[in-house]
């Protein structure tokens, strides 16, 4: 995470457009999964996007950052998109760190993004708690108008109340949790 060579390169005039062209087009997002395979039934997904008509200057995002990738809706609009937790750690949250943003919006964002993204790293995102934290985070990120989301902080609520079917079920065993005394040999003999 300490390698900046790489933000270093990047010309100032490229730097700073880009960072002008995420205060208009940009957006920081988190994004929840309902996942029944995760401990707690969440999955936390961090994306940074920009979209615009034509590729060019989305091509640059994906030039000057090193990551991310560029998608064509149907109608036409292109997005770059970053999902990648450690690109975001590393590339994104870095260039936008040193290449400031201007609308008191998108900074405000920003700073509740990362807030999010340390949280992850921290694995904060794999507790009730630290979740509820996130989600709470995760309310005033990007408010306003056209913002949906399939999941709110009462969808987390509800799933985290207790299941009557749970409530005395034994925990499993696995093989390398099992005792000699748990053995029975094919021949009757302990």
């Amino acid at each position: 995470m300490s390698d900046t060579k790489w933000l270093r390169k990047i010309p100032l005039e490229w730097g700073h457009y880009l960072a002008g062209f995420t205060d208009g087009e940009g957006s920081f997002n988190i994004s929840l999964r309902k996942r029944e395979d995760h401990t707690i039934q969440w999955q936390v997904v961090l994306t940074f996007n920009v979209s615009q008509k034509e590729s060019y200057i989305l091509s640059q995002f994906k030039r000057y950052l090193g990551c991310g990738r560029i998608q064509q809706r149907r109608d036409g609009l292109h997005i770059y998109v970053c999902s990648n937790p450690t690109s975001i750690r590393e590339r994104i949250i870095p260039f936008f760190r040193k290449f400031k943003l201007r609308s008191q919006l998108k900074k405000k964002n920003f700073f509740i993004f990362c807030q999010i993204v340390e949280k992850v790293f921290n694995k904060e995102h794999l507790t009730p708690p630290g979740l509820k934290e996130i989600i709470t985070l995760r309310e005033v990120l990007n408010e306003g108008r056209g913002r949906k989301r399939k999941y709110q902080l009462s969808d987390f609520n509800q799933s985290q109340k207790e299941n009557p079917q749970r409530l005395y079920a034994k925990p499993r065993k696995f093989r390398k949790e099992f005792s000699s005394d748990d053995i029975v040999r094919s021949h009757g003999q302990p």
